[in-house]
């Protein structure tokens, strides 16, 4: 994906800027941000989502005679993006591939981050059954690491692949050790966060966004970290 490297980046200054006003973007937000991501979508057209919902948005705020309500999060321009992501298809905007030394992943960066997170995975307490998994997934990124360190011309698309395949199981063992409690707790947060946004978003989109976010929020809870590449922009 063109400009992968600061996909979150600039989607989060382009939303501040015209917004308007520094506004930290929310877990639900991120979650948001990783589906689009992760289906592919260009960051142009992300862009021009956003900038499309705005202009619409301060059209109406000057047409009006009432105040217009402020934009609170990012899934208010759902809508937008999918309409811009529909054009660009349309129009055969495509994407390019990045070559290794343009998207700044060097083989010794990218071997650090693996060994990085393999040390952090390992000093967290997981509890049984995932703790096993757990264990051959450290086991898995030290082996990689290894071997990007050997071989610095491996693919960065097929390793990303691998990690994000890794991230998922881990993901899944995670769900069989957490109490159902959590869980519950975690699915109603998505649901209230999400709610003044489903008119905006497809059935589909809003099944992923509460996955992620589902998914994120049972991380960081345990102190575990991201796996893709697409995080160590992040570090």
């Amino acid at each position: 994906m063109r400009n992968y490297f600061n996909y979150f980046t600039e989607i989060e200054e382009r939303f501040q800027q015209r917004r308007g006003t520094l506004l930290m973007l929310t877990t639900l937000d991120w979650a948001l941000i990783e589906t689009w991501r992760e289906a592919g979508v260009p960051l142009e057209a992300v862009l021009r989502g956003i900038d499309n919902a705005f202009d619409k948005h301060d059209a109406k705020a000057l047409r009006g005679t009432r105040r217009v309500q402020k934009v609170n999060g990012l899934a208010w321009c759902a809508q937008s993006v999918m309409e811009a992501v529909e054009q660009a298809m349309e129009a055969a905007i495509g994407t390019q591939k990045q070559e290794a030394a343009e998207s700044g992943f060097e083989a010794e960066r990218i071997s650090r981050y693996l060994t990085t997170n393999a040390t952090q995975i390992e000093a967290t307490q997981i509890d049984p059954p995932a703790d096993k998994v757990a264990a051959e997934i450290t086991s898995r990124l030290r082996a990689l690491a290894l071997g990007i360190r050997e071989e610095p011309a491996h693919s960065l698309e097929e390793l990303d692949r691998t990690l994000t395949a890794l991230e998922e199981k881990l993901f899944a063992a995670l769900l069989t050790a957490t109490a159902e409690e959590e869980l519950v707790a975690l699915h109603e947060q998505a649901t209230r966060e999400l709610a003044p946004y489903r008119g905006k978003m497809q059935a589909v989109q809003i099944k992923q966004v509460q996955q992620q976010f589902i998914q994120k929020r049972l991380l960081e809870a345990r102190g575990l970290p991201r796996l893709s590449l697409f995080y160590m922009g992040h570090e």
